[in-house]
C-alpha cells in the first residue's frame, strides 16, 4: 500500500533543497548561467559525498536571485510537498541566500516567500512556516546577521531561528550569541546536530545553544544518559531516515536508529531534508519505514501528532493544522 494521502506534517526541509532540478536548469537558462556539471545523465543533482553535497546545494542556489525566483521556488516546492499529504510544512530559509544577509534585501525575499504560502494555502491546503537559518560553515560571524533578520522579522510566517551546514565547522558554544540573540527576542530554536558529529555535538548544541529541537540527532543513540537528558528536556528530534541513508550517515535503512530512539522514549518526527537531493518524498520515508520496521498507520498518526506539538507556529495554527491531521469520517 501507498501512504501518500495519509496526512502528514513536515518539520525539517531546506527550501532551496527542495528544488525540483527541472525547476532550477530552467532558471539557469533563464539566466544564462552554465551549472550543467551539478546534474547527473538522468537530470538529477549530482554528488560524491556530503562535502560535495554542500558545493553543489550552493551551485544551484545561484540561479536564485531575486524575490520572485524565491517566489516561484515556494510555490513549485509547495505544489510538490502536498501532493504527498503534506499539511503543514516547516522550510529553513537563509538570508544568506537571499539577498546575501542584507535585512532590506530578506524583508523583500520573503514577502515574496510568504506570498506564494498564502496562495498555496487557499489552493492547497498545506500550512508553510520558515525558520531563519544561519550556515554553520560560513562561520560565527556570519551567523549573526542571519539572526538579526530572524529578529526583525519575527512573526506569522518566520517562527523560528536555527543553524545548517556543515555540522564539523566550530563547536556549538562558537555560534551562541546568535542563538542568544533570537531566544532573547523569544524566537523557538533548533539545530542539526549529531548528522555526523556524534552524541558530544548533540550534548553541546543542548547545553550551549538551549534548543527544543535538534535537526538529525541520530548520533545520540551512542549515549544512553544523553537519551536520558533528550528525554528529559523533551527535545525534539527532526528525522531525516532517507537523507542520513543516501548520504552515508548510516549503514542503510535497516541500521537506521530512528526505531531504536523512539523505543527509548526519544520524540521523534520524519521530515525529508532536501528530498530532490536525495530522491525521496514524505510518502517514500512513510513506504520505508512501513517496510523496513513495520509501521503503520497508528505510527504514523502518533508521530504526526509529536511533530505537531513541537511545530514552531501559534496555537490558531496547530488547531487549524490538527483539524487536517483527523481521520476521514
Amino acid at each position: 500500500m501507498s501512504f501518500r494521502s495519509i496526512p502528514k506534517v513536515e518539520l525539517h526541509t531546506h527550501l532551496e533543497g527542495c528544488a525540483p532540478p527541472a525547476f532550477i536548469r530552467g532558471l539557469a537558462k533563464e539566466k544564462n548561467i552554465d551549472i550543467s556539471g551539478i546534474f547527473d545523465a538522468n537530470g538529477g543533482y549530482a554528488f560524491r559525498d556530503f562535502d560535495h553535497f554542500l558545493q553543489i546545494y550552493e551551485a544551484a542556489c545561484t540561479t536564485l536571485q531575486s524575490p520572485e525566483d524565491f517566489r516561484r521556488l515556494t510555490m513549485a516546492v509547495l505544489e510538490e510537498t502536498a501532493a504527498h499529504g503534506v499539511v503543514y510544512m516547516e522550510t529553513f530559509v537563509s538570508p544568506d541566500f537571499c539577498g546575501g544577509g542584507d535585512l532590506a534585501a530578506w524583508k523583500d525575499y520573503l514577502a515574496a516567500m510568504v506570498d506564494a504560502a498564502d496562495e498555496a494555502e487557499a489552493k492547497l491546503g498545506i500550512t508553510l512556516k520558515g525558520i531563519v537559518t544561519g550556515i554553520r560553515h560560513f562561520g560565527p560571524e556570519a551567523c549573526k546577521p542571519a539572526a538579526k533578520c530572524a529578529v526583525e522579522t519575527f512573526g506569522d510566517f518566520v517562527t523560528g531561528y536555527g543553524m545548517a551546514g556543515g555540522e564539523m565547522a566550530g563547536r556549538p558554544a562558537d555560534y551562541a550569541y546568535s542563538f542568544d540573540m533570537a531566544r532573547e527576542a523569544g524566537i523557538p530554536l533548533t539545530c542539526h546536530a549529531g548528522e555526523w558529529g556524534g552524541p558530544s555535538m548533540v550534548a553541546e548544541t543542548i547545553r550551549h545553544l538551549g534548543v527544543t529541537r535538534i535537526g538529525h540527532g541520530i548520533g545520540a543513540i551512542d549515549d544512553r544518559a544523553l537519551l536520558d537528558e533528550i528525554i528529559e528536556k523533551e527535545i525534539v528530534l527532526e528525522v531525516c531516515p532517507g537523507s542520513n541513508v543516501v548520504l552515508k550517515a548510516v549503514g542503510g535503512w535497516d541500521a537506521h536508529p530512528i526505531v531504536k530512539l523512539r523505543d527509548a522514549g526519544v520524540k521523534v518526527t520524519v521530515s525529508t531534508d532536501d528530498p530532490p537531493f536525495f530522491h525521496t518524498t514524505m510518502t517514500a520515508e512513510y513506504d520505508m519505514l512501513n517496510r523496513t520496521f513495520g509501521w503503520g498507520e497508528d505510527d504514523f498518526r502518533a508521530m504526526n501528532e509529536t511533530a505537531l506539538a513541537a511545530a514552531f507556529c501559534d496555537e490558531d495554527t496547530r488547531a487549524r493544522v490538527a483539524k487536517r491531521l483527523e481521520p476521514a469520517q
